[in-house]
């Protein structure tokens, strides 16, 4: 292996989907010798090992922290990025999910893109969130400049987890994941270096996520309420921040069948402008 840093290390955490994780890697398109992906097995019931991966091309360099029992994705991420924090030998972290296909291009692009605009510190993409099954879905698309990010913010994530790409030297500033916000820590963390550096998006579709079961009622409650938490804590625009708040306090306190319903009709008329 050259000695020179890595471009990148790609984070994957896993909980009992192995195929899914062997799935996303084979998506994965760049140089061997110049990422690294790791894998957090959070308390898998079969622990995964580097035997599991003899179908993958032997090239691809597979490391693998192990979690006695299962904590959750929160848990997992942190416990990750705090490996991470602990080496320099390499420049980004990138972010992908079990069962999520790379396109091609993805890497390729981002990397250079950081390259060439060191005063990004976050970089995502568009996406497309699929059915695997029915190969149903819809476009996620978003604002790309940073101005106009910090907007949207107040009322979506502009940022979607196996998107992303980030400089190494957030996690020394940012730190890890936010405790607090159950079912909506990403948010929060993107907030985080949304507020301390520059960010942007690439204007493409580069990352094909699986729709799996879809948040429960209870869980959206309490994404909801953390989003309230993360909007008082965050926002620093008093126009935005207000309607962002009525906005989430009415999504809140509608009945669950009626914001299916709306998903519904947004979806159907224009699916490439998701707004929940």
């Amino acid at each position: 292996m050259a000695t020179d840093k890595l471009d990148f290390i790609l984070l994957i955490p896993c909980y009992n989907d192995l195929e899914g994780v062997i799935k996303s890697i084979n998506s994965v398109r760049y140089s061997f010798e110049k990422f690294e992906i790791l894998i957090v097995d959070d308390g898998s019931l079969l622990p995964i090992v580097r035997e599991n991966f003899s179908v993958i091309n032997p090239n691809v360099q597979i490391k693998i922290i192990r979690i006695p029992s299962n904590q959750g994705i929160l848990n997992a991420l942190n416990t990750g990025l705090k490996m991470l924090l602990e080496r320099s030998d390499y420049k980004y972290i990138a972010r992908l999910d079990a069962g999520d296909i790379c396109y091609p291009e993805r890497f390729t692009k981002q990397v250079r893109f950081l390259e060439a605009h060191p005063e990004i510190f976050l970089l995502g993409t568009w996406c497309r969130f699929e059915n695997k099954k029915t190969g149903k879905g819809y476009n996620y698309i978003t604002k790309t400049e940073h101005p106009d990010i910090v907007k949207e913010m107040h009322f979506k994530c502009s940022f979607i987890h196996p998107t992303i790409m980030f400089r190494r030297e957030v996690m020394e500033e940012v730190g890890f994941y936010p405790k607090g916000y159950p079912h909506a820590e990403d948010y929060a963390f993107f907030w985080e270096i949304v507020k301390k550096y520059k960010t942007e998006i690439l204007a493409e579709i580069l990352v094909k996520i699986a729709i799996t079961k879809g948040i429960s009622q209870k869980n959206r409650k309490l994404q909801m309420q953390s989003r309230i938490k993360i909007t008082q804590k965050y926002s620093s625009n008093v126009l935005f921040k207000i309607l962002s708040l009525i906005r989430l306090f009415i999504i809140l306190n509608l009945p669950y069948g009626f914001i299916l319903l709306l998903k519904k009709f947004f979806l159907a008329k224009k699916p490439e402008v998701f707004i929940f």
